[in-house]
C-alpha cells in the first residue's frame, strides 16, 4: 500500500484530501501542528472505513521536526510516496502600505520553504526508487491577485512557478509534480462568513455556485492515480471557472 502525506489535514481541505485518499487506497499520514483532536479524528475515520491511517504531529516549517516526521511516518505506515502540500498559517489581508517583508516571509515559509524541505527530505529515496509524486495546493489568488493580498498572492505564484521547475527536473527520474489550484470554498474557518460575501463570489463565478471540499480532493486522487502518470508541471484550476487559462 503506498503512501500519502497531507500536510495540515486536522480540518478543511486538507481533513477531506485525506479520507478521499483513503478510499482510493492509500494509506494517509495525517499532518497537523496543534490540532490534535481533529487530526486524530480524521485518522480515526479512515481507520474506521477500513483504511490506514496515522496523525502525525510536526511543523512543515521547521526542517528538524519534518526529517522526525518522516520517520515516524516510515514507522508507522511506510516510506512516503506522495506529497500533498496543503498546510498553510494566518492569512491576514492588510493595505499595501500596512505589508512588510516579514508578512511576504510568512506565507513564503508555508508554500515554499515547507514543499522544498519536505521534497528535500524524501527525494534520495525517491530517486533510488525512480518514483514520488508531489501535488502542491496553489491558489486562484496567484492569477486574480486580490487586493489587499499582495503577501498571500506572491507566495501562492512562486509555488506555481516551483511546481514547473521542479517537474523538468524530476520528469527523467519518475517523479511528478503538479498543482491544484482551488477557488474559494468554504470551510470551517469560514464558519462566520457573511452570506453577502458568499452571493457575490458565486455571482462572479461562471458556474453560478461555490465548490465543495470534494471537487479539490478528487483533483487530488486523480492526479494522485496511475491514470496520471503521464501528466506533470500542470496547473489544474478548481474553481467553476474563474480564471479561464
Amino acid at each position: 500500500m503506498k503512501v500519502a502525506l497531507v500536510t495540515g489535514a486536522s480540518r478543511g481541505l486538507g481533513a477531506v484530501m485525506a479520507r478521499e485518499l483513503a478510499r482510493a487506497g492509500w494509506a494517509v499520514a495525517v499532518n497537523y501542528a496543534n490540532d490534535t483532536h481533529g487530526a486524530e479524528a480524521v485518522a480515526a475515520d479512515i481507520r474506521a472505513a477500513g483504511g490506514k491511517a496515522a496523525a502525525v504531529r510536526f511543523s512543515v516549517i521547521d526542517q528538524a521536526q519534518i526529517r522526525a516526521g518522516l520517520d515516524e511516518i516510515a514507522e508507522a505506515l511506510g516510506p512516503v510516496d506522495l506529497i500533498v502540500n496543503n498546510a498553510t498559517g494566518p492569512q491576514p489581508e492588510m493595505p499595501l502600505m500596512e505589508q512588510s517583508w516579514r508578512t511576504y516571509l510568512d506565507q513564503l515559509e508555508f508554500f515554499v520553504k515547507a514543499p522544498l524541505e519536505l521534497l528535500q527530505a524524501v527525494l534520495p529515496d525517491w530517486r533510488a526508487r525512480k518514483s514520488g509524486r508531489v501535488i502542491n495546493i496553489g491558489s486562484e489568488i496567484a492569477e486574480l491577485g486580490n487586493p489587499l493580498f499582495g503577501n498571500y498572492a506572491a507566495a501562492k505564484g512562486a509555488m506555481l512557478s516551483m511546481t514547473r521547475s521542479w517537474a523538468n527536473e524530476l520528469g527523467p527520474e519518475g517523479i511528478t509534480v503538479n498543482l491544484v489550484a482551488p477557488g474559494w470554498i468554504p470551510v470551517e474557518r469560514h464558519a462566520g462568513v457573511q452570506q453577502e460575501a458568499i452571493d457575490g463570489y458565486a455571482d462572479r463565478t461562471p458556474l453560478g455556485h461555490l465548490g465543495k471540499p470534494e471537487d479539490v480532493a478528487h483533483m487530488v486522487v486523480f492526479l494522485a492515480s496511475d491514470k496520471a502518470d503521464f501528466i506533470t508541471g500542470q496547473k489544474f484550476a478548481v474553481n467553476g471557472g474563474r480564471t479561464l487559462v
